[in-house]
């Protein structure tokens, strides 16, 4: 039976603050999810909702107050589990002195990999991520974008099976984030497992399979990305052909859940199926006298469901 590349259970973590450390901040909040074989998974929330902390959980650079972190079956903190992951940090930090391809036969030699099958992944990787021709040049003359291609080089010379990536389109531009996105989409098919964290929304709906959404240490959406957005109470658009029609055409209960809109020959109404019900508007307009042209059935986008419940977390702060 093969096991997770990742299982979450219960994850806590809290940090002291203040003199003494006497206050106590709780950044994740008894956190559970999988991401499965061969998926691309999406780690998401805005800034202090504890994506960076369970990323280094996952990692063992810090370790939780309560909860289990299992890869492929297995501790996180086994050397086993180390072997099979690569990991890029937020904000990595990189030997200024060294090049490009002196930093990643050192990466390389932290792994135990044999000197001349260093060299052959080196050359091949730089290539890959497009900074071949600076492979000599010391990295403190990189630029932003150049530092974060090197780093994901590190972070998947190792050929690991499960590659977990914290930002890593941050300081990219366009065509660095397109590179890097096609990166991330050719890693699946050669078989890797990547969770990764983003705040470019729509890069993450580009390339995920699945997402967790965090807010103020919770979980507050999981699931396969195309559920989701599909689940989610969507915009529904009506047009019809037909008499111009004003709102107080309507009865009073629909007037305020719906908006309207007159086009040629007709009128277009806009509404969520949250807040009015679509079988019973398209009965008024048919009795109405209205012939109904087009129905649309807009569904959220994934900015839309993580605004929703970023804003419903900063209502219950309040």
């Amino acid at each position: 039976m093969a096991h997770l590349p990742l299982e979450i259970i219960n994850l806590e973590k809290s940090f002291g603050t203040g003199f003494l450390n006497l206050k106590k901040v709780k950044p994740v909040k008894g956190i559970s999810f999988e991401v499965k074989e061969g998926e691309i998974f999406g780690l998401l929330g805005p800034n202090g909702a504890g994506k960076t902390t369970t990323l280094k959980m996952i990692t063992g650079l810090i370790f939780p107050d309560a909860g289990t972190i299992s890869i492929f079956g297995k501790s996180s903190l086994s050397a086993s589990s180390r072997k099979r992951i690569g990991f890029l940090p937020e904000n990595p930090w990189f030997y200024e002195y060294l090049t490009a391809r002196e930093f990643l036969k050192m990466t390389g030699g932290i792994f135990s990999i044999p000197s001349s099958e260093i060299r052959q992944r080196t050359d091949s990787l730089l290539e890959r991520l497009g900074i071949a021709h600076a492979a000599d040049t010391q990295m403190r003359k990189f630029s932003k974008g150049m530092l974060q291609r090197a780093g994901l080089a590190q972070a998947i010379i190792n050929n690991p099976d499960f590659i977990i990536l914290d930002e890593p389109l941050s300081g990219l531009d366009p065509i660095g984030r397109k590179d890097v996105r096609q990166l991330i989409i050719d890693l699946k098919k050669e078989g890797k497992t990547i969770l990764f964290s983003s705040h470019i929304l729509s890069d993450v709906e580009d390339v995920c399979d699945s997402v967790v959404i965090l807010n103020s240490g919770l979980i507050k959406q999981k699931g396969r990305l195309s559920d989701l957005t599909a689940t989610s109470a969507g915009t529904v658009e009506i047009q019809t052909q037909g008499p111009e029609m004003k709102l107080s055409d309507f009865p009073e209960k629909l007037r305020d859940s719906i908006q309207i809109e007159s086009i040629s020959r007709g009128t277009r109404l806009i509404f969520t199926e949250e807040n009015a019900n679509k079988n019973e508007i398209l009965s008024f307009l048919i009795d109405a006298g209205q012939n109904i042209d087009k129905v649309f059935k807009h569904n959220r986008s994934l900015e839309d469901i993580f605004m929703e419940n970023s804003s419903e977390s900063k209502q219950q702060e309040n």
